[in-house]
């Protein structure tokens, strides 16, 4: 069937209304690339174009300089003793959860999981037991309850998990769980732990052993400056064999990979990007320091942080009742908080959400923090 040329018209002009705006969607603040990303977009805008010297293996190739990266930086800044790129961190999970996991077996995992996490253990065929939290208005994962999930899972089924997985932080509250409490229950019971760093692999200085995690996964698109889809997964020597093992036919290609995983940009501004990652985690508390008092600030307006406080990461998630009472009058309804950010140049909270929401403050200046809890006052102020 033929494509109509006005039909085509619309995909010669993609341009991004969002770059004139500040946003404080959790998903980006992490991924905005590094001016040294940025000088080098054009030359390696082509989808292979990091395969010019590829001897089929795409963690090998030496330039650009993907092999060093891959083998000796990554496994350094995750704290493991291998690493690899995935095209993200929900592929690296289900990577994990397939190569070690077999059909029916358990993967527990927080209640706070990201959604991903659980189509991961889906698509391999395994079974999820929760790990609760605590409810209203913490959401707290407490450590100690692995060790029930733990044990209720050996009661049921005879065996223990096959992988328990925590979050850290998660994606909706942004809560940091004692992950090195975690780590210590699972290392007694001999359960293989895997921590999803997608929110912190990249933000802050995070290290796999420190965890006694066998596994951590990172997304590059969402921490690391990169432009992605891209994903680092690092592992204990321990399970290389399992995670990476090479097909039978294609002596090089590691199964689990389908062969090659991230190429072009993703790769390439991720190791571009590499440095100022590298500097920025070591200044994660100033970026505590600034949520703290954008939630505080908040508070004063009405609008208050759900989640642990004090808060220990940037993405953060409110509830306002006020906001949500003016929607109800407003003639734009539920989008009038959308519509009215927008015109104070703030973007990122989803259109349509005024009670419950969440936001991101990572890297914002200090000016800008200040301007978009000035945007909230008047807009609560010329409403109600």
């Amino acid at each position: 069937m033929e494509i109509q040329n006005s039909q085509l018209e619309k995909f010669k002009e993609l341009h991004r209304e969002a770059i004139k705006f500040t946003s404080l969607d959790p998903l980006q603040r992490g991924g905005i690339l590094s001016k040294e990303a940025r000088k080098i977009l054009d030359e390696w805008a082509d989808g292979y174009s990091v395969c010019d010297y590829c001897g089929g293996s795409l963690d090998r190739i030496k330039n650009p300089p993907i092999e060093e990266f891959v083998h000796e930086i990554l496994p350094k800044f995750l704290g493991t003793d291998i690493a690899r790129l995935t095209n993200g961190a929900r592929e690296g999970k289900f990577l994990i959860m397939h190569a070690i996991g077999r059909e029916d077996d358990y993967v527990v995992m927080d209640q706070n999981a990201h959604y991903s996490s659980y189509v991961a253990a889906e698509r391999a065929r395994l079974k999820v037991k929760f790990v609760p939290n605590s409810g209203e208005p913490e959401y707290k994962i407490n450590a100690d309850d692995y060790a029930k999930v733990i044990e209720e899972v050996k009661n049921e089924t005879g065996n223990f998990p096959a992988l328990a997985l925590l979050t850290y932080p998660d994606g909706s509250y942004g809560n940091l769980p004692d992950a090195k409490a975690v780590g210590k229950i699972c290392n007694e019971y001999k359960v293989p732990f895997l921590l999803n760093g997608a929110y912190s692999v990249g933000r802050m200085e995070i290290n796999a052993s420190d965890f006694n995690a066998d596994f951590i996964v990172g997304s590059g698109h969402k921490s690391m400056a990169a432009s992605g889809p891209i994903g680092v997964l690092g592992a204990g020597k321990a399970y290389e064999e399992i995670l990476f093992r090479k097909s039978e036919k294609y002596k090089i290609k590691e199964i689990e990979q389908l062969g090659c995983t991230a190429r072009g940009l993703p790769v390439i501004t991720l190791m571009a990007s590499f440095p100022h990652v590298y500097e920025r985690v070591k200044h994660y508390d100033e970026e505590v320091k600034k949520a703290r008092y954008f939630s505080e600030k908040m508070g004063n307006l009405g609008i208050n942080q759900l989640g642990e406080k004090p808060h220990e990461h940037d993405l953060m998630f409110f509830e306002s009742q006020k906001l949500f009472e003016i929607s109800q009058k407003h003639k734009r309804g539920r989008f009038f908080l959308y519509d009215e950010l927008k015109k104070r140049g703030i973007i990122g909270i989803k259109p349509g959400l005024t009670k419950n929401f969440k936001l991101s403050t990572y890297l914002l200046s200090e000016e800008e923090i200040k301007k978009i809890v000035d945007a909230f006052g008047e807009i609560v102020n010329l409403n109600l």
